[in-house]
């Protein structure tokens, strides 16, 4: 039978990020029940992302420290695939890997989790001058806006250490979190409010799985696109495109909300200043209806992923609609705005 090698982060000999096992045993256990005479071992690795937890994710650089040591391991043929949070892979991957598979999204938004103290409250009626913890620029950027009464300071570690540090100590009223981490780790009942796109539009990818494989195994490849979902793909697709035109990253405030409603693709878009004073925000649709063309299966990447069980002429359409969304924002001065909380952050 064949042996498919996964991954898992590990740090100081034990095991690190209880959600990465969760994501990995999950994406595991889908393969184990489509392919049940493949044997799945799981190896233990960290990254450099998951060992500075001093430091501001928009300051210790790309997204490739989450993902470098992975990806090595890939290409020492010592793993067959990776599992990984979808927003925490780069819009451009390194040449001979692409993403497999993108899993069914859980909820992309945000969640609010008070304070033991606050319980019952929500942003808009805690107290002026309160704490929110979040490690995401564009979270801040967003809330600064939308909640000027409240002050917003970096949190960093993974859900049980910023859960930690909210509980045990008072530096915080309440921290933002991405809603799909707390439904994978079981802590719903934590949810005080869930942010709206109205609130808070989310990250690109996020609350999406993504399976990382290199591109060369059609084997493998073709076993875990198994696993697509084709409405999130073409979703992150569109939110993957548009970011990857902007140029962003973790060091600039960039969100997305998208929607699939009757074969329509709809992708809104946003830039924003650090502070949240200055933004840009566009809407556009596209139709992503395949008719009953039928078309050839074919190994084209698009933003990173491909997807042979999603028809080429969606993937096309959705890749399209990211890139002129965020033409229309740089056409109407969204380089300004993007550069310039580049150039705050670094200097902070």
């Amino acid at each position: 039978s064949l042996v498919i090698r996964s991954f898992i982060q590990k740090y100081n000999g034990s095991l690190f990020n209880v959600l990465a096992r969760i994501q990995t045993d999950y994406v595991a256990e889908k393969l184990k029940t489509l392919y049940p005479d493949v044997l799945l071992e799981i190896v233990a690795m960290s990254t450099i992302g998951d060992k500075i937890l001093d430091t501001a994710l928009s300051k210790i650089g790309e997204k490739s420290l989450f993902t470098k040591e992975l990806e090595n391991a890939l290409e020492r043929n010592e793993v067959d695939l990776v599992v990984h949070s979808l927003k925490d892979l780069p819009t451009t991957l390194p040449n001979g890997f692409t993403i497999g598979a993108v899993l069914q999204r859980e909820s992309p938004h945000d969640a609010v989790v008070l304070h033991p103290k606050n319980s019952g409250l929500t942003l808009d009626t805690l107290p002026d001058g309160s704490v929110i913890g979040t490690s995401s620029l564009r979270r801040a950027a967003q809330l600064k806006k939308k909640f000027p009464h409240l002050e917003f300071k970096d949190i960093r570690g993974n859900l049980n250490t910023r859960l930690k540090k909210l509980d045990e100590k008072e530096d915080y009223a309440a921290i933002i979190l991405a809603a799909a981490g707390l439904k994978r780790m079981g802590w719903e009942a934590r949810v005080s409010q869930v942010l709206g796109p109205e609130d808070c539009m989310y990250a690109v990818g996020q609350g999406a799985l993504a399976v990382e494989v290199r591109a060369r195994d059609c084997d493998i490849l073709g076993m875990v696109s198994t696993l697509h979902h084709s409405e999130t793909v073409l979703r992150c697709i569109a939110e993957r495109a548009f970011l990857r035109r902007l140029e962003g990253g973790c060091s600039v405030p960039v969100a997305v909300n998208t929607e699939v409603k009757d074969s329509v693709l709809s992708l809104t878009g946003a830039v924003y200043s650090l502070d949240g004073a200055d933004s840009l925000k566009e809407a556009m649709e596209t139709s992503v209806d395949s008719g009953n063309k039928v078309e050839e299966s074919a190994d084209i990447q698009h933003v990173g992923v491909t997807a042979h069980n999603v028809p080429q002429c969606a993937q096309v359409a959705a890749e399209k609609l990211g890139v002129d969304l965020a033409d229309l924002l740089l056409s109407k001065g969204a380089m300004e705005i993007l550069t310039t909380a580049r150039k705050l952050n670094d200097a902070r």
